[in-house]
């Protein structure tokens, strides 16, 4: 499959593309840091969210334990600067199975798609790590922008459609994260060109089990909730934002 055909079910679920302002502001060499920062807490944000999925919903109490500790190292390192290239590169793979809870039908289709998931989100985070560290950019623990934030409080409070929202809003962030890395692809350096062209088929395969999860969770069509998360992420893209971060709106200021 061609990149084209790839990118074309993404570009018809988004409801706006990502603002000329945004990706010229994204060129300048002042903000490749902040843009690799972000990329790197958003890769173990996509695992965690995963996770609390996995733990919430999908897996016994032992598993749930084993899933934890498979994150620890990244946290550790994220949150407490705890760690090293070397040793998260060790912790990338789960070694023990994660088994189903006996009382939710959908548990083992949901494993199979989020532990796959969160070893991509994972391996991705090394890669990231270890191409700011070639460049001599530093880690920093950076403010999270409004997008996700704002996306996950539009979510209903009462299940099951809590869980059909959360994976509506999984779907949206995959999308949006697969467009910006396919628009930056055409301006950066060779290297971070490849990079991102890399990364372009699993957010694809992300976006499409998200939303294929939330489909077959729901007892009822999920065409309108589907618009609304699409017409409120399409307004956080295209809307004036006084910051800039991987998956913020249109620059308010330059620098």
């Amino acid at each position: 499959m061609s990149f084209t055909e790839l990118l074309q079910p993404i570009h018809q679920f988004l409801q706006c593309e990502t603002p000329d302002s945004w990706l010229v502001e994204a060129q300048k060499p002042e903000r490749l840091a902040v843009l690799l920062q972000d990329h790197l807490i958003c890769e173990l944000k996509a695992a965690q969210t995963a996770m609390y999925l996995l733990r919430r919903y999908a897996c016994d109490k032992d598993s749930s334990l084993t899933l934890l500790n498979w994150l620890k190292p990244f946290e550790d390192f994220a949150y407490r600067f705890d760690g090293d290239i070397q040793s998260l590169k060790q912790a990338e793979k789960l070694n023990k199975s994660i088994i189903g809870r006996s009382d939710f039908v959908h548990s083992d289709r949901i494993i199979d798609r989020m532990v796959l998931l969160i070893r991509e989100e994972l391996h991705h985070f090394c890669q990231v790590l270890e191409i700011m560290l070639d460049r001599g950019i530093p880690y920093e623990n950076i403010t999270a922008s409004r997008y996700a934030k704002t996306l996950i409080q539009n979510c209903k409070t009462h299940e099951p459609q809590i869980l059909i929202d959360k994976l509506i809003c999984g779907a949206y962030i995959e999308a949006r994260s697969c467009e910006r890395f396919a628009k930056l692809a055409e301006f950066v350096d060779p290297e971070l060109a490849s990079f991102y062209t890399s990364l372009l088929r699993s957010e694809a395969r992300h976006f499409a089990d998200y939303l294929e999860l939330a489909q077959v969770i729901s007892k009822s069509d999920i065409t309108e909730r589907v618009r609304f998360f699409g017409k409120l992420e399409a307004e956080l893209i295209s809307s004036p934002d006084p910051d800039f971060k991987f998956h913020s709106g249109a620059p308010m200021t330059a620098i």
